[in-house]
Order: structure tokens, then C-alpha cells, then sequence
């Protein structure tokens, strides 16, 4: 399984759009461990865009603190699962909560 998360600061970024990088995390669900992570710097943002890109890079499931209804779409037709309302966190942190079911999501922080 491979995580995106939209970093900012080395924090989650609050609205994935607005990201300085991506961080895709490896991890091994039947051990709940991380097996590696790559920072990368995303293309231009234009609407579809991102979730076709993160589908490339092969990625599962995006963990974002707040996403519009629109983009939520176009990554599930691209097979990538989305969690929204996280809070913020170190890209480590967020993958660990969320493989030990304790990752606490709260409001879309997005409205468009």
C-alpha cells in the first residue's frame, strides 16, 4: 500500500492543492509498519491533474486535511481512496494513526 500525503513545512498541508510536496509512504498493512517514503514535488495544479499523477506514482489512499467535492471525485476514479480531515501532522504520523485505526479526521477543511 502506498499513502500520499500533501506536506507543507514538513506538516500536513491543510488543503492538498496548496502543498509544497508529496510524501508517499510504503507500508506493510500486516505488519503496520512503514517500508519506505519518497518526497516528491507535484506538477502544476490544474483541476485532474493530481489525482491522475498520484495514480502513476501508485498511490492507494490520500490522507488530506481538506479537499473540494470535485477533486474527492476524480481521485476515486483514479482507484485512490480519500481520507479527509485529518489533522495536522508529520507525514509518519498520520500513516502510523491511520494503520493502528486511531488516525482522528474531523470537518472537510474545504468547501469548493
Amino acid at each position: 500500500m502506498r499513502i500520499a500525503i500533501p506536506v507543507a513545512n514538513g506538516k500536513l498541508s491543510m488543503h492538498f492543492a496548496h502543498c509544497e510536496e508529496f510524501v508517499l509512504i510504503d507500508v506493510d498493512e500486516q505488519e503496520k509498519k512503514i517500508t519506505g517514503q519518497a518526497g516528491l514535488k507535484p506538477p502544476a495544479h490544474e483541476p485532474g491533474v493530481l489525482p491522475r499523477w498520484l495514480h502513476e506514482q501508485g498511490a492507494n489512499i490520500i490522507i488530506a486535511g481538506g479537499m473540494g467535492q470535485r477533486a474527492q471525485q476524480l481521485f476515486v476514479q483514479n482507484g485512490i481512496t480519500v481520507i479527509v480531515g485529518a489533522d495536522s501532522g508529520s507525514p509518519e504520523e498520520l500513516v502510523s494513526a491511520y494503520l493502528n485505526s486511531t488516525l482522528q479526521t474531523g470537518a472537510n477543511l474545504c468547501d469548493h
